[in-house]
């Protein structure tokens, strides 16, 4: 059996929201379960096994505004998440020095939890890609290709 994928968005315009949907609607295409979640709070996820983080850089390389209590509250907290698998996808905008600093912010929050990483993150520039759900679509198998073998 399939774990379920918990998709996790942190959006400030909703580029990410739609990347997300996107992807959500591909992996239920593919028979896997998921549950989406806009800006989560810890007690909505906390228990779940796989998430899927999509988000924006805001800001001086910020999380989203949406996303920040979900991270604040686990950098809080003494939480073990040796059991929790996750990858990462972000959006940002080339121009800034801070390019996709929130999948940074995340994959060390998650990794500092020991949390597991299945593959390299996805950085979408927003300036020359201009189908972001096609780049999303593209890496996909990154991810679900590794599902398999937890």
């Amino acid at each position: 059996m399939q774990p379920k994928i918990c998709l996790i968005t942190g959006s400030t315009l909703g580029g990410a929201e739609y990347v997300a949907e996107h992807l959500e609607s591909l992996l239920q295409q593919q028979g896997f379960s998921t549950e989406l979640h806009h800006g989560p709070a810890l007690n909505e996820v906390i228990n779940e096994k796989l998430w899927l983080v999509v988000t924006s850089t805001h800001g001086a390389g910020e999380l989203p505004d949406n996303l920040k209590p979900l991270f604040e509250a686990l950098d809080a907290s003494d939480i073990d998440l040796s059991t929790l698998k996750f990858a990462v996808i972000g959006l940002g905008n080339s121009d800034y020095d801070t390019f996709c600093f929130a999948v940074d912010t995340v994959e060390q929050c998650l990794l500092a939890k020991s949390a597991v990483k299945m593959t390299d993150a996805l950085r979408i520039d927003v300036l020359t890609e201009t189908d972001q759900e096609q780049c999303a679509e593209d890496w996909l198998p990154n991810f679900t290709n590794k599902i398999s073998s937890i």
